[in-house]
């Protein structure tokens, strides 16, 4: 039997999101070679490129685990970036799939007294025998990687950051927090590199404002794309145009942009712009709030009144980017941001199927939205 409860001593921490398993990672080793003290604890790196260094990854793990620590006391066993768990094609080989299931079976009677065994990894099959061996008698901390897709990334993302500012002795306004994490988009790495960026830019001063975030955060691909709409938002055609070029330009660099992608982008900016209108209209939503009183205000609109499909429902969007959306929403009456949509529309045709040149039915388009009928003219209520 063993003398110590393997889910103390041996435990998998793995996920999609990179740089959380590795620091989660790092952070249990140390924490467990401070406990047992000694030093016989060895690091076996698992990254491998083929079956047979798998193998010679798996056969040196065996061994470490065999091997009693020289200088007496305890002993812990890193299986560093293993990359053989998953679909893999390394990890569908047969020698390396029975080797697993035999090491699975050796862990279920392994004496873990003074032993403790951390497997860090990226993504793994749960429904292989490895896993489910560890899951049973050990543990597994898993962490996925934030996506645009998950409804909920920007507040997990706004919590890491308000964890990570704290442990650096350093607060931050809600409105500079909600600019960061919209700047950075659902990236942990470098959301975290931008938290020590901030860190060292403010010095000595406690509290980060908006306007430290604009000065010294990288915005993401995404962020800059907002550039575009908040631009058509706020009905200024020099900096919309202006945002247009440049979104050309980096599109003859990026094969993922294109013509019909920035346009499905001002398409969602206008619907949120008439959803919007709408709510102030409802009375569900009231210009001149702060923040954090619009985030109130959000909370209460009737869920059963907005559709239910997130792609369409803007509520499913970032709470500050609906913020600095509202003040837009006075720029246009109603029926201007629906022939908007209409132009849109029409502009989607002649880029699918004219042979126009593309920049040229985008500006085309953007200038008719922006464009008031008796300029210059005052801010539309």
């Amino acid at each position: 039997m063993p003398a110590a409860a393997p889910a103390k001593s041996l435990l998998l921490v793995c996920g999609d999101d990179e740089f959380a398993v590795k620091g989660r990672a790092k952070q249990i080793y140390q924490e467990w070679c401070a406990e047992l003290g000694g030093m016989d604890h060895e690091i076996i790196d698992a990254s491998v490129g083929n079956s047979g260094e798998a193998l010679r990854a798996l056969a040196k793990l065996r061994e470490a685990l065999q091997t009693l620590p020289f200088f007496g006391g305890g002993k812990v066993v890193w299986l560093q970036n293993c990359n053989f768990l998953g679909e893999e094609r390394t990890a569908s080989a047969q020698a390396v799939t029975e080797t697993l299931g035999e090491i699975s079976q050796e862990l279920k009677v392994f004496d873990w007294q003074n032993v403790r065994l951390l497997i860090s990894a990226g993504k793994v099959d749960k429904r292989k025998v490895f896993y489910k061996t560890i899951d049973k008698i050990g543990a597994v901390e898993s962490f996925a990687g934030w996506s645009m897709d998950d409804k909920d990334w920007a507040a997990q993302a706004e919590m890491y950051a308000r964890r990570s500012l704290r442990e650096l002795k350093k607060e931050i306004k809600e409105e500079a927090l909600s600019e960061l994490v919209v700047n950075v988009g659902p990236n942990i790495r470098l959301l975290s590199n931008e938290i020590e960026k901030l860190s060292l830019y403010v010095g000595d001063r406690k509290q980060i404002n908006a306007e430290d975030v604009a000065t010294i955060v990288t915005r993401n691909k995404q962020a800059r794309a907002f550039a575009l709409g908040d631009a058509l938002g706020e009905r200024n055609l020099p900096q919309l145009l202006s945002c247009l070029d440049e979104e050309m330009w980096e599109m003859k660099f990026d094969k993922q942009k294109s013509e019909i992608g920035m346009l499905y982008g001002l398409i969602t900016k206008i619907r949120v712009l008439i959803f919007l209108k709408e709510m102030l209209n409802a009375g569900w939503l009231k210009l001149g709030s702060d923040y954090s009183r619009f985030k109130g205000q959000l909370e209460k609109v009737p869920s059963d009144a907005l559709p239910d499909d997130k792609r369409f429902n803007p509520l499913s969007m970032n709470p500050y980017v609906l913020f600095k959306a509202l003040g837009q929403a006075r720029n246009y009456t109603s029926a201007e941001l629906v022939r908007a949509m209409d132009l849109l529309l029409q502009c989607n045709r002649q880029l699918v199927s004219s042979s126009l040149d593309e920049a040229l039915v985008l500006q085309q388009a953007l200038v008719r939205i922006v464009s008031r009928p008796n300029s210059p003219a005052k801010m539309v209520n």
